[in-house]
């Protein structure tokens, strides 16, 4: 039956309670999301043969979540991705931020979004799952109180939409984005270098030695970046293009041919060839940093037992360009008082 339960999933250090909700649709598929957070802890899609696997990387119990671990399933903000030197002006202000990657500021700071108890409600009928966070101004650096409002919600065609809201009382700068480490062909099978990705991008964005854009728009063509068509993950991941190397493999955004304002629209697809499972990735956002996993190195024991493998997985983090606050040529990334931000991403699931 489709709808959405909820359960009882522990507490944080700090005494907050957190539940576990299950998004079922009438074919069988499954999300599991925490209020931690709002992580993506299961999804439960079958193959060709119609045999259901968990796809995404993560945890069985809330705490190691609570631990040091790398983003897995969670909502990232007050600024997904790395802002150069932790630091950037706004209205001639200079804002200070917490680092915590090297000289950058990643994924918000230490004690960004992935790190709070969100309020969540169970909306639309029973059908869909909303999640909201209100940033007060100046944490971890960011000016604005900031209320964040997220839904989650899976059609019959498997298709799992998060709709990401928010709104200011102070011009700020904002990206949010979900992390979560994808494996189509199960979150515990090891490497991904056979699946088939097709990016919708003829442009990607080059970085410098700490990963921060040079602000160049770069053509794919001729580069080991070229996923216009359908190629193995694995077929460049190794070379001595200096890009991959400063990245450990892939940790780069591409500028998605796209207009914005449009609705979502095709950002990648990435195909398992042994299972059969494909996803599409569609988002209103202009750019989608690829990870693949270049930093799990057997170190991490995942649900039922698992080792997490470098490489064992992708990420598709649809989003504003990194550090674009800091670089005034990428679209803004900033949110006034009285405006909306309003992004929507949708990981759709089929089989060939």
């Amino acid at each position: 039956m489709s709808g959405i339960t909820e359960q009882a999933w522990g507490a944080l250090p700090s005494g907050e309670t957190i539940s576990l909700y299950t998004l079922r649709n009438e074919k069988g598929v499954e999300a599991t999301v925490s209020s931690f957070a709002g992580r993506l802890v299961t999804l439960k899609v079958p193959d060709r043969g119609g045999n259901f696997a968990d796809v995404v990387l993560g945890y069985d119990s809330l705490e190691p979540y609570t631990k040091p671990n790398p983003f897995f399933g969670t909502l990232v903000g007050r600024y997904a991705n790395r802002i150069a030197n932790g630091e950037f002006t706004l209205n001639g202000k200079k804002y200070t931020l917490a680092k915590n990657n090297g000289p950058n500021a990643l994924h918000g700071g230490p004690q960004g979004f992935d790190k709070k108890a969100w309020q969540a409600e169970i909306v639309n009928g029973g059908q869909a799952l909303q999640l909201t966070y209100v940033s007060k101004d100046g944490e971890e650096g960011y000016p604005g109180t900031l209320t964040s409002v997220v839904t989650y919600s899976l059609s019959n065609d498997n298709a799992l939409s998060i709709d990401y809201a928010a709104t200011t009382d102070a011009d700020t700068v904002l990206n949010l984005t979900n992390h979560s480490y994808f494996n189509l062909a199960g979150h515990a099978s090891g490497k991904i270098l056979d699946h088939q990705l097709m990016i919708n991008a003829d442009k990607f964005t080059p970085v410098n030695a700490n990963l921060i854009p040079t602000s160049e728009l770069r053509n794919v063509a001729g580069t080991p970046f070229d996923f216009q068509t359908p190629t193995a993950i694995g077929k460049n991941i190794d070379s001595p293009d200096q890009q991959i190397q400063y990245g450990k493999g892939y940790d780069h955004n591409f500028v998605l041919n796209r207009a914005a304002g449009d609705p979502p629209s095709l950002a990648a697809r990435i195909s398992d060839p042994q299972s059969g499972r494909v996803m599409e990735v569609l988002t209103t956002q202009p750019g989608v940093q690829l990870y693949t996993a270049n930093h799990i190195e057997g170190n991490i024991t995942g649900k039922g037992g698992a080792i997490y493998h470098f490489r064992s997985a992708y990420c598709f983090e649809t989003q504003h360009f990194p550090d674009t606050p800091n670089q005034p040529t990428f679209p803004t990334a900033v949110l006034k008082p009285g405006e909306k931000y309003h992004q929507t991403t949708i990981f759709r699931f089929s089989t060939s």
